[in-house]
């Protein structure tokens, strides 16, 4: 009996995955005019409070293929996906056709607003394929952006 009622609730949580792509991982160092003085790892530590009972692993890589690799297998693993995939958004195709191959839906973050930014940055190749992109929210957009995700699981 403790085993079936052990299954049920494994099956029942719902596991995120937040994936950072490039140079995401100088957060709170890097360009802080830009992006704020907010950290990956305070990021993930604040949707942890805010969402107890989420189980939410996060993943950085600066290496486009390895990110298209965990997107490949997230869907055997995750309910769903936040991406904030930095540069790469606005260049890959690869990331964006391992999005529209898995079957779990995925959000776009995008901390700053790309729109208003520099003119190459205004196409977001990786957010094309996501069910929706939150951008230039700063690190809010995080926790809007897993709402959004939550609904769709």
């Amino acid at each position: 009996m403790n085993i079936l009622i052990f299954v049920i609730y494994c099956k029942s949580v719902k596991k995120v995955l937040l994936l950072h792509g490039p140079n995401l991982n100088l957060l709170g160092s890097r360009e802080p005019e830009k992006y704020g003085k907010t950290t990956s790892e305070e990021i993930v530590r604040d949707l942890k409070s805010q969402y107890p009972d989420i189980s939410i692993d996060y993943l950085q890589s600066n290496q486009e293929g390895e990110l298209t690799d965990i997107i490949q297998k997230s869907a055997a693993n995750y309910s769903g996906l936040l991406i904030n995939a930095g540069g790469l958004s606005h260049t890959s195709i690869a990331m964006a056709d391992a999005i529209r191959s898995i079957a779990i839906p995925v959000i776009a973050v995008h901390i700053s607003n790309i729109y208003n930014r520099e003119g190459y940055r205004h196409t977001d190749i990786v957010g094309e394929a996501c069910k929706g992109s939150i951008t230039g929210l700063g690190t809010a957009g995080y926790a809007l952006a897993l709402e959004c995700l939550l609904d769709e699981i």
